[in-house]
């Protein structure tokens, strides 16, 4: 069994609430303090209420939202409830526990786990999920966003993945060249900068965009009528796109750039100070102060 939790890092079921809503489940991250930065409670927490919400008959949409002003400004890589040294109960993959494993060992499996492992699983629940997205979607936040199947914006979210800056190409679950496109794939991630959503709603990175105050209830909307649909239809449709997508390499590509991504965290430790190039929330948090937005 994993450890309880010190004081600094609220338990599982505080730091994501589930909400039944008619035919709709909401799955809300809390951690607003930290711009909803993603622990590894956190994500089992989360792997929790999806389940939960796929198990549960009467749920015929799933809801992804996060507490306060940001959906998620990405990974937990400074807030007092960083948790990267401690175990839990693997779910998504036979990697063994990279509590205690030395240097590039400990990351892949750690990794390979609470990132890609959870999100590739996640994008595979048999119910239509939209992302409710207001304000910073950075980073790993672009990795929950990108799970899902409908993303819907407030106009003052942004977008950004700026971990070229610590030498690495992109977020563990790299799906940049297909929710983006290539070519503008390359600008996102060699400029790092935020992308409005009204850009993002051209690129076709966002379903639709509408003011902050009309986000709760245009995503209401939206569910409520996808959820008149038969069950066995959505499903279906989704598995029927999300294969067509793999055909076009999803998963494979994200395999090829999952390596990368563990060469240049290899590469920062072994010439710099750790795996993230020096940086740490503070560092990449100034970074992005007053940026140019896309």
């Amino acid at each position: 069994m994993p450890p309880e939790p010190s004081a600094d890092s609220a338990p599982s079921e505080d730091v994501v609430r589930y909400e039944r809503r008619g035919p709709s489940a909401v799955v809300t991250m809390n951690r607003p303090r930290y711009r909803n930065a993603q622990n590894s409670a956190m994500t089992y927490a989360l792997d929790d209420a999806f389940y939960r919400a796929a198990a549960d008959d009467e749920v015929k949409v799933v809801v992804l939202a996060g507490a306060g002003d940001h959906f998620s400004a990405g990974h937990d890589i400074g807030t007092p409830g960083r948790d990267v040294d401690r175990s839990f109960d693997r779910r998504a993959g036979l990697w063994w526990d990279h509590v205690g494993r030395p240097g590039g060992e400990s990351r892949f499996a750690r990794e390979q786990e609470v990132y890609l492992g959870m999100c590739r699983r996640w994008r595979e629940l048999p119910k239509p999920v939209i992302a409710q997205v207001q304000g910073a979607c950075v980073a790993g936040g672009l990795m929950l966003a990108w799970i899902c199947d409908l993303i819907i914006a407030s106009d003052d979210a942004f977008f950004a993945d700026p971990v070229v800056r610590m030498g690495i190409p992109g977020v563990e679950y790299f799906a940049h060249p297909w929710v983006m496109g290539p070519r503008f794939a390359k600008e996102f991630l060699f400029l790092g900068e935020r992308v409005g959503a009204e850009r993002a709603l051209a690129l076709g990175m966002v379903n639709r965009v509408v003011p902050r105050a009309e986000l709760d209830s245009e995503v209401a909307s939206v569910a409520e009528r996808i959820a008149k649909m038969p069950a066995l239809g959505l499903a279906l449709t989704k598995k029927a796109v999300n294969q067509a997508e793999d055909q076009m390499g999803l998963q494979t590509g994200m395999d090829s750039v999952f390596g990368l991504h563990h060469f240049a965290h290899a590469h920062n430790a072994e010439t710099g100070a750790d795996s993230l190039a020096g940086h740490d929330a503070r560092s990449m948090r100034a970074a992005q102060r007053r940026p140019r937005q896309i």
